[in-house]
Order: structure tokens, then sequence, then C-alpha cells
């Protein structure tokens, strides 16, 4: 499973590095990245929740 961001639709909520800071974070623009690939087994609820939580549709989780 991996994850992916389409940062140019990112509105820096912060919500999916609430929810998920495995793989998660804030980079230095502001924006939030998707850092660890493949999703961790222990974190595929998670980022899967992150992506269905995004206000703005942006993550993918496959």
């Amino acid at each position: 499973m991996n994850a992916s961001i389409d940062r140019d639709g990112c509105i820096s909520c912060e919500l999916c590095t609430e929810t998920c800071p495995e793989v998660f974070r804030m980079a230095d623009d502001g924006l939030a990245e998707a850092y660890t690939n493949p999703v961790p087994a222990d974190a595929e609820e998670t980022a899967q929740e992150a992506a269905d939580n995004c206000p703005t549709s942006v993550i993918t989780v496959e």
C-alpha cells in the first residue's frame, strides 16, 4: 500500500499529519507530504482514515 498527496490541492490543514503521523508530515514549504512508502502495515487503517477525511480529497492510498 502506498500513499500520495496532490500537493497542488493541499490547504495545510494538518488533518493527515494528526491522523497518521507515521505516513504524513508537513514539509518545509508548509504543505503535507507522504514521507513513508510503502505504508507500514500497522498504519494502513489510519492512512486510509486520513485520505477519507481529507477536506480537499487530495490523498490517495492504494
